[in-house]
């Protein structure tokens, strides 16, 4: 064969094997496509779709909380943003030094704003400003139109018009935790600066007061400029709650709160509505909603008076005197008659102890009609003794004392009502009777809540197992209707007598609390529960006054009463930290708050003078911290070599003029 036959044959065996080839990649690529086209074309053309239309969430204004006469508590107000998506943002860098010319951001927001970055997914927006005024937000609009990745926003912030006076009832708003993201699985607890409830009644009713969240469709460039809207499914706002209480008698009570560390609380007897629920010293929730200063953080948690803590329902308190209505009733279920006493000398012995009457020289002889109104402790340790722990702690309960109530407070605190079981199962000991006697009088182990105590006092004062509540019911809604509480009326009526005697007659301790309305007359109970032990040796040297003692060391001051005394209506429980005696501190409190409930005006001129020292009292001690760091500062200034206060004088031993001097060499 020749050379050129030769040359044609191996060309056309490889013209076939490349045609081959070709043609069987042309196959693979058209099944490719027809696979794709065919099998896979509708997971294709919505990841088209997803990069053409973004689904934007909208989150929804939270509901308005409102007093009983649709006042408002808390709201909403316009909050202008500026949020950051990252997956749109090419450098970083470059857009925040953009914005820092345009909104002068400091370095911790920047850092801030960079550490949300890295832990939100790039998807969700990140809040870069908030709360900007409008023609800032306006200016915006225009400045950062082009740049991809910022947004303008148009959002809602929580606001609280009273600050301080509802902090602890209404509580706060915040940012939500990763934890309870990962237990709701909620995409609106990821939305940069949206707010849940984090206290109070915030928290307990969340749920209701977060509403339903909205979404957008818009269609966007690839570089994320929203080109037009597509479709809007609007956010349902949350319900509006409603609450029992009145706002104005809640501002004129904190008021009259002054500087005290305290609680007051108001219930009307017939609904059980509470109509005040004050605790004093508080914060300002519009600060807890956004970051919390750490320097006012530290403040906060340093501060004795425990501005954190709400006193209404979860401080624990000895109830002191204001626990004999407790006594005396039990006492009268157990047989005592009211016209049986004791002499009281100051004292009271058992075995080698003795105990002590708040009177040192005595009442001489009191039945249970002196004993509420001149509160003698030997009274109560006598009959008490006489009826055992079981029987006071049975009346307790059935006064609801020790019971948590079905309110929306996060952290309600039970306390403690003692009886011999309970002491078995806490101590594995057995009661003894001197426990009994400092229970009879609101001492020892005892621990009430002052919500419990403005029960006990709405229970005593309506005869009926009065049950507290903060949601105001429906309008339609009927009255409710407590059972009776089972004890006798005549019972009763010797109790309210002496806590009308307390306030009213000549020997009660609480003749401060007078009634300044003519008509309208009021009944109470003192309590001063003591906080330190008083010991053998200080009762025989004198017992030091509270006046004279570091404030932690100081009783207690409690009152409570009830008004009107011919058809009671309203129930108050005041409590004083530390506020020394009941009497001189607590029982003009409630005497205020009840006279604001009759008379707004004649009550609002009591606040003048108190505000007025409270002020000059907080001035001096301005100038007294400003003093004392302008001393700091000099002193900081000052040259180490002019400085005295850090000599020490030196110490020399000197020895006794007889003793003989010692040989030279032995110097």
């Amino acid at each position: 064969m020749s050379s050129e036959a030769i040359r044609e044959q191996s060309f056309t065996r490889r013209a076939l094997v490349l045609g081959g080839g070709m043609g069987l990649v042309g196959a693979m690529l058209t099944a490719r496509m027809t696979y794709l086209s065919i099998f896979e074309g509708e997971e294709y053309r919505l990841a088209s779709e997803e990069n053409r239309v973004q689904l934007r969430l909208i989150p929804p204004r939270r509901g308005w909380i409102v007093d009983r006469n649709g006042k408002p508590l808390a709201l909403n107000k316009p909050d202008y943003r500026l949020e950051l998506i990252p997956e749109q943002i090419t450098d970083l860098d470059r857009v925040l030094a953009q914005l820092g010319k345009i909104l002068g951001l400091s370095f911790a927001d920047e850092l801030r704003i960079r550490a949300d970055i890295a832990i939100q997914p790039s998807y969700m927006p990140v809040e870069v400003a908030r709360d900007l005024d409008w023609p800032k937000f306006a200016a915006l609009n225009v400045q950062v139109a082009d740049v991809p990745g910022l947004q303008p926003v148009r959002a809602f912030s929580r606001v609280y018009p009273d600050a301080d006076q509802f902090a602890h009832l209404l509580g706060y708003v915040g940012a939500p935790t990763p934890a309870q993201y990962k237990d709701q699985k909620d995409p609106l607890l990821i939305f940069p600066g949206f707010r849940i409830g984090k206290d109070g009644i915030e928290r307990h009713e969340d749920r209701a007061l977060r509403g339903r969240a909205g979404a957008q469709r818009v269609e966007v460039t690839a570089r994320g400029k929203v080109v037009r809207e597509l479709d809007t499914r609007g956010d349902v706002p949350g319900a509006t709650l409603r609450l029992t209480i009145d706002r104005d008698l809640q501002n004129f009570t904190a008021r009259r709160l002054g500087n005290n560390s305290a609680s007051v609380i108001v219930i009307d007897c017939l609904t059980g509505d509470v109509l005040t629920m004050v605790s004093m010293p508080a914060y300002d929730p519009n600060i807890f909603s956004s970051r919390v200063p750490a320097a006012l953080w530290k403040d906060l948690q340093e501060n004795d008076h425990n501005p954190l803590l709400n006193k209404s329902a979860m401080g624990l308190y000895p109830p002191g005197s204001t626990f004999k209505m407790v006594t005396a009733l039990a006492a009268l279920k157990a047989g005592a008659t009211p016209d049986q006493g004791v002499r009281c000398t100051g004292r009271y012995k058992l075995g080698n102890n003795t105990w002590h009457c708040h009177s040192r020289r005595g009442h001489g002889f009191v039945d249970m009609h002196g004993a509420l109104p001149k509160s003698c402790d030997v009274w109560f340790y006598e009959y008490g003794r006489r009826i055992g722990i079981d029987a006071i702690a049975a009346m307790a309960r059935r006064l609801g004392l020790g019971e948590k109530y079905p309110l929306p407070l996060p952290g309600q605190a039970g306390g403690i009502v003692p009886d011999q079981a309970w002491k078995q199962k806490r101590y594995k000991k057995s009661w003894s009777i001197g426990e009994t006697l400092n229970s009879s009088i609101g001492q020892g182990y005892l621990a009430l809540n002052p919500l419990q105590l403005a029960v006990m006092t709405a229970r005593v004062a309506s005869g009926r197992a009065v049950v507290p509540r903060l949601l105001a019911p429906a309008d339609d809604a009927p009255p409710p209707q407590f059972a009776s509480l089972g004890i006798p009326e005549e019972h009763l009526a010797i109790v309210r007598q002496g806590m009308y005697d307390v306030v009213n007659a000549g020997i009660g301790t609480a003749r401060g609390a007078r009634s300044p309305i003519d008509g309208v007359h009021f009944a109470g109970k003192t309590g001063t529960a003591q906080v330190r032990r008083i010991s053998a040796e200080e009762r025989r040297r004198g017992v030091k006054k509270n006046e004279s003692l570091p404030w932690k060391q100081r009783d207690h001051a409690l009152f409570v009463a009830f008004a009107p005394t011919e058809q009671p209506r309203y129930a108050v429980s005041v409590i004083i930290e530390h506020g020394i005696a009941g009497g001189r501190y607590a029982a003009p409190i409630a005497r205020d708050v009840l006279t604001f409930m009759y008379d707004p005006e004649r009550a609002l001129k009591i606040l003048g003078p108190i505000e007025a020292q409270l002020a000059a009292e907080r001035a001096a001690a301005e100038r007294e911290q400003q003093a004392e760091a302008t001393a700091a500062v000099q002193a900081e200034m000052m040259p180490s070599w002019l400085r005295t206060d850090d000599i020490v004088p030196p110490e020399y031993e000197i020895g006794p003029a007889d003793e003989p001097q010692l040989p030279r060499d032995e110097i």
